[in-house]
């Protein structure tokens, strides 16, 4: 009997992991709609507000609204807002972000692909963190986009870029792009978690991400700053993959666990 049973390595399965999901995930339309979504919302946000710029509300207050492009992207304040400029910008893409996490781990469980790639070749630890990083790329290029999307719907709507209007900087807004950037695995790691709670159940892992959500929302603009500096980016930066290790932990927990249906 022969008993040089090949085992491949951690890096090896997880290779293979990725390239799988990889694949699976740039053939499932939903990713090209949520990144076509990524673009678009913020063209249509800043154009469609520009209409309403100067007008006043029932009770006699002026409408806020944008008046710079980078109100966009962030504000320099700190501290959460609920005007308009506070509650559209790129921060909600973390709930787009989310909603797309449990989609596509969702669709996993409901066609009954984990079953079968846990039967014959996959541990869930390479699972949950071939699925941390594919979702994050896929988190990334979506707020990518919605930068480009930004510098577009203000050279439309005719707003000012002017960085010293909003007490910013290049370098601010670099940071701030990648504080933001790096957060997003927060809420990445979350929705894995919630989406293997759920599994098939596809709307209590949406209601239990966005639930989540909602609680982290304030601390958003805190940590990332349209003035962000270096402070930010070494928190999110070192913050982000520790949350996300911790909750990656969890989700193999619960897969290990639970039924895988």
């Amino acid at each position: 009997m022969n008993t040089n049973i090949k085992i491949d390595s951690f890096g090896k399965r997880l290779k293979t992991m990725l390239k799988v999901d990889f694949r699976r995930m740039f053939t499932m339309p939903t990713v090209w709609i949520m990144l076509g979504v990524s673009l678009a919302l913020p063209i249509l946000i800043l154009v469609m507000t520009s209409f309403v710029g100067g007008t006043t509300s029932e009770t006699g207050e002026a409408v806020a609204t944008f008046t710079n492009v980078w109100q966009a992207i962030g504000s320099t304040g700190g501290a959460m807002s609920m005007d308009i400029t506070s509650m559209c910008n790129i921060n909600l893409l973390y709930f787009l972000v989310a909603i797309f996490v449990c989609l596509f781990v969702g669709e996993d469980f409901r066609s009954g692909y984990v079953k079968n790639l846990f039967t014959v070749r996959s541990k869930k630890l390479d699972y949950v963190l071939s699925k941390t990083i594919v979702l994050f790329v896929a988190a990334t290029g979506m707020f990518v986009l919605y930068f480009i999307g930004a510098m577009i719907g203000g050279g439309i709507a005719g707003l000012s870029f002017d960085l010293a209007a909003v007490d910013a900087s290049v370098g601010g807004i670099i940071a701030c792009m990648i504080s933001k950037v790096f957060f997003a695995l927060v809420f990445v790691s979350i929705a894995l978690t919630l989406a293997t709670v759920g599994k098939a159940r596809l709307w209590l892992s949406i209601l239990g991400s966005l639930a989540a959500g909602m609680l982290l929302f304030t601390m958003i603009p805190m940590m990332t700053p349209l003035n962000s500096g270096v402070f930010n980016v070494v928190l999110c930066v070192l913050g982000g993959p520790l949350f996300a290790a911790g909750l990656g932990t969890v989700s193999n927990v619960i897969l290990n666990k639970t039924s895988l249906v």
